[in-house]
């Protein structure tokens, strides 16, 4: 036969409760009183549960793959207006300054027709050459008009391009209209001759009209 088991009796705490039931009881106690209710405790919220990640597929659902592709393609579809966009601007402002080019020599050309001489404006104007690595190589020359007047005036630029010997190989024409007194306009004048032979530049009329 077996052994009687001993049998442990625990020490009583001083409310008469052994000692084990008290800690439990008074656990039990905390944990139900943090519960929900229609008291003013707090109210203990619930660590969320991972998804099950077995029910997904791994598949965009056909409809939003379908709004994804669209707005891709609206994406590419803005950008690419926008370039075009871009480069019809730029065709247009490069349109409107051989416009304003072509006009001003026109204008040019009529009022220097029968001016003798330099004209009367040859102290209004002057020239400086620009650095060909700014220009691509072209023969480039920044005529500076300046209304030196007490009036409102109109000025036109004949610039003869010169070889070594000076002989006119080229002849350009440039002016600025209706400048106030005191105020400026630089026009740039190209020469469409080619480098060789080296050319130099030449006010050669400057009329105020």
């Amino acid at each position: 036969m077996h052994a009687p088991s001993r049998v442990r009796i625990r020490r009583p705490s001083r409310y008469g409760v052994p000692s084990v039931l008290l800690v439990c009881f008074l656990a039990s106690a905390a944990l139900a009183g943090c519960g929900g209710g229609g008291g003013s405790g707090s109210t203990v919220s619930r660590t969320p549960s991972s998804p099950n990640t077995a029910s997904f597929s791994g598949t965009m659902p056909p409809a939003l793959a379908s709004s994804a592709s669209a707005a891709i393609s609206s994406a590419r579809a803005s950008v690419s207006a926008a370039a075009s966009s871009a480069a019809a601007r730029a065709s247009e402002f490069e349109a409107s300054v051989s416009a304003e080019s072509a006009r001003r020599t026109q204008a040019a050309q009529k009022a220097l027709q029968g001016v003798s001489g330099q004209g009367n404006a040859l102290s209004d104007v002057g020239m400086t050459g620009m650095p060909k690595a700014q220009t691509g190589g072209v023969l480039a020359v920044l005529v500076t008009i300046t209304n030196k007047t007490s009036q409102k005036a109109s000025y036109a630029v004949q610039i003869d391009f010169e070889d070594s010997n000076h002989h006119v190989v080229e002849t350009r024409y440039t002016g600025a209209e209706n400048l106030e007194p005191g105020q400026k306009n630089q026009p740039i004048v190209f020469s469409q001759k080619s480098g060789e032979p080296p050319l130099t530049p030449r006010l050669a009329k400057a009329q105020r009209y």
